[in-house]
């Protein structure tokens, strides 16, 4: 009898769960049915390695549009998918991801990158596989691309503002300190020609790998020199050894002016405001700026990852570009990646996060600068923004006399 009841209990186990996986399989059916259907999206930011301090968190705000867009209906009636990659500070693994969420993931766009080195490196494969980058970051210009969307500062719309207000503070002394990699690199030759043109003058000039942290040489340099200002491209946390050594020589902000062109609200908590306190800095975007939809931005971010959270620039031009995707792919009512890039380049000024801006036909964005100095909790001043929205330039006229970026 023990045994036949068993048998019985057994039966009626398999029987529900039988009826289980039935229910949910007509279920899903049904909301297919429904237009519950999926388009999948790339997010491929460093998650691991030296330039993790700063794109986990571009990532999370990739992620937060996506959830608002998705919580308002998705796109196109169609809920987005997420597939997130880790480029782990590398540009080879960077455009290995990039291969892969195109060719096997089937993504109709990709989301991320920071470093130019990982948006150079998938350059190659979104062209190759009529992809779609959405690069959030500033960088140096000089490139252009039918298949990326630029969100990220021109250098005319970051460097070269923050050059106008050092000079009119008096600092035309400047010492020239990046990473070595291409970013630094070009914006620096960008700065010289600027520099000398304006009646400053170049005091050094010097560049360590991506991720060094041994700045004795460096500071002695730059006591030798005895610049106004330093102009700082170092990415990552470089940025945590450098400053904790220039502060250990005795020439904090305070003393040696400080402008830095990737430490914003983000690298400034993880690295203790205290560290960096009154240096400054050049971007399009502050947490700071009192504008509705940035307060909406910032608490929605907040609500989701820590009230303590902080928001930058680079995180708000990642949630910008899923949205500016989203609207650009329900003008042009299709996911291909030319009529998105086409439909995204007319849409009319958009107020998402950071005050109005708008692709231009180069497919890099209109933005306001700002000049902003790091307060004791961690937040900017804005001293200074542009009038107006500032139309990007991808090639210096000064530097690159004659190149025009013409996408069709």
């Amino acid at each position: 009898m023990e045994r036949k009841g068993v048998n019985v209990s057994r039966l009626r186990y398999t029987f529900e769960f039988t009826f289980i996986v039935f229910a949910l399989l007509v279920s899903a059916e049904f909301a297919l049915a429904q237009g519950d259907k999926l388009v999948k999206v790339g997010v491929l930011h460093s998650l691991t390695g030296t330039m993790a301090i700063s794109e986990v968190t571009v990532k999370n705000a990739t992620l937060l549009a996506i959830d608002e867009i998705n919580g308002a209906g998705g796109v196109m009636g169609m809920r987005i998918q997420p597939i997130i990659e880790d480029g782990a500070s590398d540009p080879a693994i960077f455009a290995q991801k990039a291969q892969k969420l195109l060719q096997q993931d089937k993504v109709v766009t990709i989301f991320g990158g920071w470093t130019s080195a990982s948006r150079k490196a998938m350059f190659p494969v979104v062209e190759r596989f009529h992809g779609l980058l959405w690069y959030p970051v500033q960088f140096e210009g000089n490139e252009c691309s039918p298949n990326i969307m630029y969100s990220g500062a021109q250098p005319n719309q970051q460097i070269l503002p923050a050059l106008d207000w050092a000079f009119q503070q008096g600092y035309k002394r400047i010492f020239l300190l990046g990473s070595d990699y291409v970013f630094p690199r070009t914006a620096n030759l960008i700065l010289k020609k600027h520099i000398v043109h304006r009646g400053g003058e170049v005091v050094g000039e010097e560049y360590v790998p991506l991720g060094g942290t041994d700045f004795s040489s460096v500071i002695n340099k730059i006591k030798a020199a005895a610049p106004q200002a330093v102009f700082n491209t170092l990415n990552g946390d470089s940025n945590v050894s450098f400053f904790k050594q220039i502060a250990a020589a005795d020439l904090p902000p305070s003393k040696l002016p400080i402008m830095s062109f990737s430490i914003a609200e983000q690298e400034a908590k993880a690295m203790g405001p205290s560290l960096v306190q009154g240096s400054y800095a050049a971007w399009n975007y502050f947490q700071s700026l009192d504008d509705p939809a940035n307060k909406k931005f910032v608490a929605a971010y907040q609500a989701k990852y820590g009230a303590d959270s902080p928001v930058d620039d680079p995180m708000a031009h990642g949630y910008l570009d899923v949205y500016m995707w989203a609207y650009a792919v329900e003008k042009a009512k299709s996911f291909d990646p030319d009529k998105v890039r086409h439909a995204a380049t007319s849409l009319e000024w958009k107020d998402i996060c950071m005050g109005k801006t708008k692709f231009a036909p180069n497919q890099s964005l209109y933005q306001t600068a700002y000049v902003g100095e790091l307060q004791a909790d961690g937040q900017f001043k804005i001293l200074w923004q542009s009038p107006e929205p500032i139309a990007p330039e991808p090639y210096d006229p000064l530097t690159f006399p004659g190149k025009k970026c013409v996408i069709k």
